[in-house]
């Protein structure tokens, strides 16, 4: 099996040493890349080439920054033989104006469910269209694909609903947690919390509180879009209250390491 990427940034390299290590041959283009980039990709056996013979394999994956995914499906798109695996972070809409691009109609919409930092190659990869359980032969190398809706569009769609969901509860346990702390009664919240939704809440909730807080300008941004999906089949409430907590974080400066009692203080203000 011949995998071609484009793009070969943190998922790119991780998918493909497990690719690598299962017997797959893994192409990429390494014109124009960092040398920290090219020398990791050499470093683990991926084949040098150029775009045109990365398109000519039987995968083709695209793993690139949102902002350039058309642009990559543009740049295939008549060269492609057999099916372009977009992976990128992109709402379903623009997902089914990269398949339109691609001339041989062999186009898969695929969305990772998880932390690749934390979870490797074993992160769950969901898939949708009309190719997608040719995708799936890449379980055959490692990789952990599953066949979720039926059309270009419909992986990410799934995406998009679970990240609207798990960032409202983000975003409900800091007002929560913010309004018990200026009550001084956080422990006595968080234990009737735990108490009711389950063990291991207490961790969980705490690890979503410093994480908002880092990664409060990405999550904003990707609630934008969420909301943007969601306008063209509801009429939404929650998204611009939720982007509105995010918002009150962007200006804060959390370690992973803190406890957060300390970091409810460092933010208080924002939500006076």
């Amino acid at each position: 099996m011949r995998v071609g990427f484009i793009g070969f940034g943190e998922v790119a390299y991780t998918l493909a040493s497990r690719l690598i290590s299962r017997g797959a041959e893994v192409v990429t283009s390494l014109e124009g890349r960092s040398p920290s980039t090219i020398e990791r990709a050499r470093a683990l056996g991926v084949t040098e080439a150029s775009e045109e013979d990365v398109y000519s394999c039987e995968v083709v994956i695209s793993a690139v920054t949102p902002d350039v995914a058309l642009e990559a499906a543009r740049r295939a798109g008549r060269h492609v033989r057999g099916i372009y695996v977009d992976m990128n972070n992109i709402s379903p809409g623009t997902v089914r104006m990269a398949s339109s691009l691609i001339e041989n109609g062999g186009f898969v919409d695929a969305a990772i469910m998880g932390s690749v930092r934390r979870k490797g190659a074993d992160v769950l990869i969901i898939a949708s269209g009309r190719d997608a359980t040719e995708f799936m032969k890449l379980n055959m190398y490692g990789l952990n694909i599953e066949v979720r809706g039926s059309e270009p569009g419909d992986a990410s769609a799934i995406k998009m609903l679970r990240s609207s969901y798990t960032k409202g509860v983000s975003a409900l346990l800091w007002e929560t947690l913010t309004a018990a702390r200026r009550m001084g009664l956080e422990e006595d919240v968080l234990e009737m919390l735990e108490y009711t939704e389950g063990r291991d809440f207490r961790e969980s909730a705490i690890s979503r509180l410093k994480s908002s807080c880092i990664h409060a300008r990405r999550r904003y941004e990707e609630m934008n879009e969420v909301q943007n999906m969601l306008g063209e089949v509801i009429d939404p409430v929650m998204p611009p209250c939720i982007m509105r907590v995010f918002e009150r974080l962007l200006d804060a400066e959390v370690s992973a390491d803190e406890d957060y009692r300390e970091v409810l203080d460092g933010v208080i203000d924002a939500f006076l």
